[in-house]
């Protein structure tokens, strides 16, 4: 088409040189009422086919952006936590500088330049003499174009880079806005940022002189051309070598012939930039996409599921996250992993839900490996509440139906309410359709927390996963979590990764992993008094423990479990007669003055006496009263 529309360009050459030529010379005005006429038609045409080039072009640059975004969407997360969020934001500037070059100027420049050897040729055809000129002028303007594409090259890269940094710092304070307000971190910040954006200004300040010399000594050059065209076919007409038409004929041809060159100067920048681009975008496609459809579709499962010695790092030459861990955890019930900070929850988390892939190893549900089930399938099966919860901007209803667009009312409703929110939601003014704003600002963290259990429980899933969803609740709402979570597991398996001791008590089944490996597994009631169950040996706290704050992550595993922390667990707090931990240790007994003189059927510490388990509680035998001051 580019072909058509440049042959199309030729034809104002040549009315103009049969007009010089013929139509003023002979005062033909018939022929030149033939010429108009035609030039008409051929203007209609170029402008159709313009139009329609510029269409197609536009549609192949919306048709890149599409498929940038099945494939962002296809990334498995690894890929995609493996890269700074300034990557990705990047990213989507290179899909607009590809659509952009693709559907403006630039494009038609590239489909343009090819021609240049036709506008010579019919240059050197028409007027041979005026040759020698644009062979001295034109390896000038590609002297130029070459330069500025090794000087731009470089500064444009330099520009992006620190544009990149200084972004990400932006990014980074919009996202804790409130903490930086609320510690005044804008003393600290505003400088930093400053200095970055300074640095950026100086780096595209820099580019720009650059391009603008260029561009400038381009635009020189150019008229240079036309007052040597112009003074040559002077003198050549003068001598009778070429005719008045030829001499404006040649002209047009040569603003033809030179302009090319000179907008791709001026434009050397944005092919450098679309070249980066497409480079970039070529490093994303060439990533492999997470596995989109199945070769079986199988029924429901039941929720069963079983971690087979697993073993997972990040990368080849970092030390293993899990090693060789195995877990089974039946269908139904409430199951808990604990563990200290960095001892690899959450990254199994991510292996049992499939975002994650083992080295070694993998995870059944129901008998089959997972690896075999596509993203599609594995969402619709295991529900996620992540630790941090993320809503979006809109309605409390567009948020539930985010994670299975096709849900009926009533499957939103019975999520809502298995996730204890549907109350909440119908109190409001607007219900279901109640604007939450941005990340679901005008909600408090228990009403957010609620809803993205709604969300990750909608469409029934048999298993249901929650990352430490516990984190930002209060006491009383973590009661009332609890509560949600006994009845949730009584249809469904729930596996949550939780520090709370309101939530441990009520959980069937407990992993706790250290340093990368299951150090105990088991009945709930079996485990929760090995990890709370010792008694402090070495140190008393200054003071008793507040009711509710002892937390699994701050006890080691027991010696006879494989744990190599010196630390001493504190005693198991006591509720009543139940075997298991209760929320709260019980009250403290008044401390004499001075210890008691050791019983030899005393089972404390003569140091001081300290509050016993009640699986090895007994009356002590009685003190003498002179103990007392």
């Amino acid at each position: 088409m580019s072909a058509f529309v440049n042959l199309m360009a030729l034809a104002v050459p040549v009315f103009t040189l049969q007009v010089y030529d013929r139509v003023i010379g002979h005062a033909g005005i018939s022929t030149l009422v033939g010429f108009i006429i035609g030039m008409i038609i051929v203007l209609i045409f170029d402008y159709v086919l313009r139009m329609s080039r510029s269409r197609i072009m536009q549609t192949v640059a919306l048709r890149i952006d599409v498929l940038v975004g099945h494939k962002l969407m296809e990334l498995p997360l690894q890929e995609l936590e493996g890269k700074p969020a300034s990557y990705w934001q990047a990213l989507f500037r290179d899909v607009d500088t590809v659509r952009n070059t693709l559907s403006g100027a630039s494009a038609l420049l590239a489909c343009d330049l090819p021609f240049f050897f036709l506008f010579f040729t019919l240059i050197a055809m028409i007027a041979p003499p005026l040759v020698p000129v644009l062979l001295v002028i034109m390896p000038l303007f590609m002297l130029i174009a070459w330069r500025s594409a090794a000087a731009m090259s470089e500064a444009n890269q330099n520009e992006r880079q620190t544009s990149q940094t200084r972004d990400a710092l932006i990014g980074e304070m919009i996202q804790g806005r409130a903490t930086v307000k609320a510690l005044s971190l804008d003393r600290a910040m505003g400088p930093i940022w400053a200095d970055k954006h300074a640095e950026n200004i100086e780096t595209s300040v820099k580019r720009g002189s650059k391009s603008d010399f260029f561009s400038s000594f381009s635009g020189s050059l150019t008229m240079m051309t036309t007052v040597l065209m112009t003074s040559a076919g002077a003198f050549l007409i003068i001598e009778g070598a070429i005719t008045m038409g030829g001499l404006v004929a040649t002209n047009m041809l040569s603003g033809r012939l030179i302009g090319p060159l000179n907008q791709l100067v001026g434009q050397w920048r944005t092919f450098n930039n679309f070249k980066q681009s497409v480079e970039r975008l070529g490093e994303v496609f060439a990533m492999e996409s997470e596995r989109t459809e199945s070769e079986i579709v199988l029924n429901r499962p039941t929720g069963e599921m079983f971690v087979e010695n697993v073993t997972f790092s990040y990368a080849e030459d970092l030390p293993p996250v899990l090693e060789s861990v195995s877990v089974k955890l039946p269908a139904g019930g409430v199951h808990a992993l604990v563990g200290r900070n960095g001892s690899g929850k959450t990254t199994l988390m991510k292996i049992i839900q499939g975002l994650y892939h083992p080295q070694i190893g993998r995870v059944v549900m129901d008998g089959a490996d997972i690896a075999q089930f596509s993203r599609p399938e594995l969402s619709t099966w295991i529900g996620y509440v992540p630790q941090e919860t993320v809503l979006f901007a809109g309605t409390i209803r567009d948020n539930i139906i985010h994670r299975r667009p096709e849900a009926t009312d009533e499957e939103i409703i019975k999520a809502a309410t298995a996730a204890g929110v549907h109350h909440f939601i119908i109190d409001l003014a607007e219900g279901y359709g109640t604007e939450i704003g941005e990340a679901g600002r005008r909600l408090s963290g228990g009403q957010r927390q609620r809803i993205s259990i709604a969300r990750a429980l909608v469409g029934d899933p048999p298993v249901l996963l929650l990352d430490e969803p516990s984190a930002s609740l209060d006491r009383q709402a973590e009661q009332a979590l609890r509560k949600t979570l006994v009845e949730i597991g009584e249809q469904r398996s729930v596996i949550i990764v939780t520090h709370s001791p309101i939530l441990l008590a009520a959980c069937d089944d407990l992993i706790a992993l250290d340093k990368g490996k299951v150090a105990l597994a088991g009945p709930a009631r079996e485990i929760l008094p090995k990890l709370f169950g010792q008694q402090p040996r070495t140190a008393e706290p200054d003071a008793p423990p507040a009711p509710g704050n002892t937390k699994p992550e701050d006890l080691p595993v027991p010696q006879d479990a494989g744990s190599t922390s010196g630390r001493q667990p504190p005693p198991r707090p006591a509720s009543g007669p139940a075997p298991v931990p209760p929320a709260r240790p019980p009250a403290p007994a008044p401390a004499p003055a001075k210890p008691a003189a050791a019983s030899p059927a005393s089972p404390v510490p003569p140091a001081r006496p300290a509050p016993r388990p009640p699986q090895a509680a007994r009356p002590a035998p009685p003190t003498p009263t002179a103990a007392k001051p």
